[in-house]
């Protein structure tokens, strides 16, 4: 632990921040707390508080240029095998109950036959 300008003390965790730490800081930045005083107060340099800013945006608005159903995609092709699955199963449940439906109606014309069992 060790203290800033201001006198108030800053932990430090080996000179890196988690990417909670990184969000929290930005998060003050854009709710209007001056950048030279947050710098001190967490010790990084103003550099730093404004390169995290700026990717902290970036991700934000590449992340609002994804349509909604993409977002999980990965980018590798999953969304369109997801998409196929999904038909496959809706044609797999139509056709189960097209026979649920034929095996009601045979049974009901024609009963099942009693089994007799042996002695």
């Amino acid at each position: 632990m060790s203290r800033n300008p201001q006198g108030t003390s800053v932990t430090r965790h080996g000179g890196r921040f988690s990417v909670q730490r990184k969000a929290t800081a930005v998060l003050r930045l854009l709710k209007g707390e001056d950048l030279e005083v947050l710098s001190r107060e967490l010790c990084v340099t103003a550099s730093t508080l404004s390169q995290w800013r700026d990717q902290f945006l970036a991700g934000g608005q590449a992340n609002l240029k994804i349509q909604p159903s993409r977002r999980d995609d990965g980018g590798d092709g999953r969304h369109d095998e997801v998409v196929r699955l999904k038909a496959k199963v809706g044609e797999l449940t139509m056709d189960n109950e097209l026979l649920n439906t034929k095996i009601d109606q045979l049974e009901t014309r024609r009963p099942l036959g009693v089994r007799r069992l042996s002695p």
